[in-house]
């Protein structure tokens, strides 16, 4: 069995990537969906995380919105919540591997959207990055509740550019053609690292 990390910057279509990989039946672990139970009513990190930020705390959950001004363009406190977060999600992606190795699938994928900001790359035999023009990507974005060229500003500066995580990755997925023909390419990546069981070695 493989384990193929699935990653890419903000609105360049990675959440259909990894919807499309689910229909072909390989398991999918979300970093954000383990993240979003961790911090959900009754969550693991609840505790840990209320005490650190108390106004975050609400019945028994942490409010996101409320954690997320706490947190953004503070890079202590982000480091002080990811020493709750990370080991946490790292136990639900591992718990998910040895289902999937058990249960004989081919390839398990790890979505995870700061991959190699992260260094999570390690942990992958292969990557696969899911890109847009800049112009597709901003739109998309732009549509977004909430969404502010000031916020999306910042959060593209918090990761790192698209050009450096598709020079570092095996395979790139281009998504601003369409949905059939971004489903076309990701099923010919995964007929081939699935069929002839390729290794990569991740860029640096």
């Amino acid at each position: 069995m493989i384990v193929v990390g699935l990653t890419g910057s903000i609105g360049m279509g990675k959440s259909l990537t990894a919807a499309m990989l689910r229909k072909m039946g390989y398991p999918v672990h979300s970093a954000d969906t383990a993240v979003h139970h961790a911090l959900g009513e009754g969550g693991a990190a609840v505790e840990a995380v209320g005490a650190l930020f108390p106004e975050a705390l609400k019945d028994n959950m942490i409010d996101r919105k409320i954690l997320g001004g706490k947190v953004f363009g503070d890079p202590e406190k982000l480091k002080q919540l990811e020493a709750i977060l990370h080991p946490l999600v790292r136990r639900s992606e591992e718990e998910k591997i040895a289902r999937a190795h058990a249960n004989g699938s081919p390839a398990v994928i790890l979505d995870i959207p700061l991959l190699f900001e992260t260094g999570a790359e390690t942990r992958c035999n292969a990557v696969i990055c899911v890109t847009a023009p800049a112009w597709i990507q901003r739109r998309r974005v732009l549509k977004r509740p909430g969404m502010t060229e000031e916020k999306f500003a910042r959060i593209l500066a918090a990761q790192m550019p698209d050009a450096e995580k598709r020079r570092r990755a095996n395979y790139i997925v281009q998504t601003g053609f369409g949905r059939w023909a971004a489903f076309r390419q990701l099923r010919r990546i995964m007929k081939r690292l699935t069929t002839d069981n390729i290794q990569f070695t991740v860029q640096k």
